[in-house]
């Protein structure tokens, strides 16, 4: 049995806002290009979208959660990223956009490390912070040797014969 192609959505009309989210596939104004960004939940209790920013060229754009969005960017060199609530980079890449092409990125937030690929599945990260639990594994690793050999010495100089 064989399926057909996925159609593609017919982009919305009205006129597209850069550096805007939407829902919906659309078509970029002249000069401008199209950053078709995925992102997962991850595996955190509160989802990693709602919690970071989602940057371009060190603009924040508001995308409410996971899913699939479509940002209209200006052609060129430009600098994404996921952030933080503090501003921390947690995610960052490079995108080439070209004026009327789409480009698809997928910001992956996993369990060991945050990560990011394009549209073939090829690892585009330029930076992909370890995620908060690896950080939280690497922390119990050095504080409960330090703790629990702490307490053990501090029991052998304690008894006095």
């Amino acid at each position: 049995m064989s399926y057909l192609p996925s159609q593609p959505y017919p982009p919305m009309p009205g006129a597209v806002t850069p550096l805007v989210a939407y829902p919906h596939p659309i078509a970029p104004p002249p000069g401008f290009a199209v950053l078709v960004v995925s992102v997962n939940r991850g595996p955190y209790l509160v989802p990693a979208p709602t919690t970071s920013r989602f940057k371009v060229d060190g603009r924040s754009v508001p995308i409410p959660g996971e899913g699939t969005w479509h940002v209209a960017v200006p052609a060129g060199p430009r600098d994404v990223r996921y952030t933080d609530f503090m501003g921390i980079p947690i995610i960052t890449t490079l995108v080439l956009a070209q004026p009327g092409a789409a480009h698809h990125l997928s910001f992956r937030f996993g369990g060991w490390r945050n990560r990011v690929h394009d549209a073939h599945g090829t690892d585009v990260t330029r930076f992909g912070l370890w995620s908060n639990y690896s950080i939280a594994l690497a922390a119990l690793a050095v504080v409960v040797p330090l703790c629990c050999g702490g307490l053990a010495l501090m029991g052998i100089f304690s008894t006095s014969p």
